[in-house]
C-alpha cells in the first residue's frame, strides 16, 4: 500500500549535470565563451587560476560565442577556464537594515559591518512603471538651497540635472543638498568618480546623522565599466523599492555622464560604431530608459532624483548634456564665471529651469520669482557698464531698480556649505527683496 502511494507522488525533475562553457578569448574587457547556451543579461561565474572565481555578465553574442564582461579585475583567467551560468533570479534581500550602509554595484557591503539582511527580494533591474499609472509630481521638496528653493522650486517625483564643467562645485552642491533635503530615505550613487571622494562624501557631506537614513552605492573610476553600469542601476532599484514601500525618497547620482561613458565602453567593445563625439547610438537609448525608472510610482511614495552631468569643456551642447536636458524635468546650470568670482553655489539662474515649479509653487511665489529673474537678467545686461562709469542713472527705471537691488539679490543667492536654508525662510527673504 505504501509503495503504491509513493509511486503516485510526482517527483520533480532533478538536473544530474551542470551546464558549463569554456573561455576561448579575452580581448581587453571582452570575454568570449563557447559550449553553453547563454542569454543577454545572464550572470556567469568564471573559474580563475588564482583561486577566486570571477563574476561576469553576458552583454552580447557573435556567431556561437557569448560575449561577457567581468564585474571585477580579470587577473588569473586562462584559456579553457570553466564558465558556470548562475540562476536568473536575483538573490539580494533588502530591508531597513540597508540604511546606513555602503555597498558596491553587486550589493556587497564595503563598510566592514557584516553582511546585509532584509525581508524583500530586490529585483535585478529597476522596475518599469506604466506612464498612465504614475502619480503626478506634487508637493514641494525642500533641498535647503536658497537659489533652488526660491527660484527653481522642485517637486516630489521630479528629476533634475546639475550641469557644469569639472571643478565648478557640482559635488559640493550635491553634498549640501544631501544634508538638508527633507526626505525619509536618501540613496546616493557615486559612479565613476575619484575614490578619494567616497570617504569625503560619507564623512563630510552625509555625516553620521545623514548616513542613518541613506544607502550609498559606490563604483569609483577604477572599477570595470560593467560595475559602473550595475551600480547606477542598483541605485535606481533600491530607491524604487523604498518608494514602493510608501516613503519619500531622494536619489542622488554623481554622475550621469560617467554612466554614459561606461555604456560607451561596453558598446565600443562589442563593435558598435561611434556616432556623436564617440558615443554609439545605444548610449542615447540607455539614458532615457534609466531616467524613466526614477520618478513617482503608482503608490503613495515618491522618488525624486538629482543627477550631476559633466559638460566637457563647459560645453552646454555636449551630447550627454543635451540629451539629459531633453529627458529630465529641469536643469540647474553651474557657471564657471560665477565660481571664479567666488559666488557659491555658482548657479546660473538665467540658464536654469525647473519644469515642475508651476505645478508645486503657489501663484505668489511664481510672481516674485519671475520678478527677481527679470531683475537678474536686466542687471547682467548693464553689469559691464558699471566699472567703466558708462551707466547713466534714470535712463531706464527697471535697470535702476536691478542695480539698486543687486546686493540683496546676490546675498540671497550666496550660501555657505554649512548654512541651512529652510523653504519658509527662503520664500520670506525672496519677498522682502522685491517689496
Amino acid at each position: 500500500m505504501i509503495a503504491e502511494q509513493l509511486r503516485r507522488i510526482a517527483v520533480p525533475e532533478v538536473s544530474v549535470s551542470t551546464p558549463t562553457g569554456r573561455l576561448v578569448s579575452a580581448t581587453g574587457p571582452l570575454l568570449q565563451v563557447r559550449g553553453v547556451r547563454l542569454h543577454v543579461g545572464q550572470r556567469c561565474r568564471i573559474e580563475s587560476a588564482l583561486g577566486a572565481d570571477i563574476d561576469a555578465q553576458v552583454v552580447g553574442f557573435r556567431d556561437e560565442a557569448a560575449q561577457l564582461m567581468a564585474f571585477k579585475r580579470t587577473e588569473g583567467l586562462a584559456p579553457g577556464a570553466r564558465v558556470l551560468p548562475l540562476p536568473a533570479t536575483g538573490n539580494l534581500l533588502i530591508g531597513d537594515a540597508w540604511l546606513g550602509r555602503v555597498v558596491n554595484g553587486l550589493g556587497e557591503p564595503m563598510d566592514g559591518r557584516g553582511r546585509l539582511t532584509g525581508e524583500h527580494l530586490l529585483p535585478s533591474a529597476p522596475p518599469w512603471v506604466d506612464p498612465l499609472r504614475k502619480r503626478p509630481v506634487d508637493g514641494v521638496i525642500d533641498v535647503g538651497v536658497r537659489a533652488i528653493n526660491g527660484l527653481l522650486t522642485l517637486g516630489r517625483g521630479q528629476r533634475v540635472g546639475l550641469m557644469a564643467g569639472s571643478g565648478v562645485g557640482k559635488s559640493v552642491l550635491l553634498g549640501l543638498i544631501t544634508r538638508q533635503t527633507v526626505a525619509d530615505v536618501i540613496v546616493v550613487g557615486l559612479i565613476g568618480e575619484r575614490s578619494r571622494e567616497v570617504r569625503e562624501f560619507i564623512d563630510l557631506s552625509l555625516g553620521e546623522e545623514g548616513l542613518r537614513r541613506a544607502v550609498v552605492v559606490v563604483a569609483p573610476a577604477d572599477e570595470s565599466p560593467l560595475m559602473r553600469l550595475r551600480a547606477t542601476e542598483l541605485c535606481h532599484t533600491i530607491a524604487a523599492h523604498y518608494r514602493d514601500q510608501g516613503r519619500h525618497v531622494l536619489l542622488l547620482v554623481d554622475s550621469l555622464t560617467r554612466y554614459a561613458m561606461a555604456q560607451r565602453e561596453v558598446a565600443l567593445s562589442l563593435g558598435e560604431p561611434p556616432a556623436t563625439r564617440g558615443y554609439p547610438p545605444s548610449v542615447f537609448s540607455a539614458l532615457p530608459q534609466l531616467v524613466e525608472s526614477a520618478g513617482n510610482g503608482s503608490g503613495d511614495g515618491s522618488m525624486s532624483a538629482i543627477y550631476t552631468v559633466l559638460a566637457e569643456g563647459d560645453d552646454q551642447q555636449d551630447p550627454v548634456v543635451d540629451t539629459a536636458r531633453a529627458i529630465l524635468d529641469g536643469h540647474i546650470v553651474l557657471s564657471r564665471a560665477l565660481a571664479e568670482r567666488g559666488h557659491y553655489p555658482a548657479i546660473d539662474i538665467g540658464q536654469s529651469i525647473s519644469r515642475c515649479m508651476s505645478l508645486v509653487a503657489d501663484a505668489e511665489q511664481q510672481r516674485v520669482a519671475r520678478e527677481v529673474k527679470a531683475l537678474l537678467a536686466r542687471y547682467q545686461q548693464v553689469r559691464e557698464l558699471l566699472p567703466l562709469g558708462a551707466y547713466v542713472q534714470g535712463a531706464d527705471p527697471l535697470s535702476d531698480r536691478a542695480v539698486d537691488l543687486w546686493p540683496r539679490i546676490e546675498a540671497f543667492l550666496h550660501q555657505g556649505t554649512k548654512e541651512s536654508a529652510p523653504m519658509g525662510d527662503c520664500l520670506q527673504r525672496l519677498k522682502e527683496i522685491v517689496e
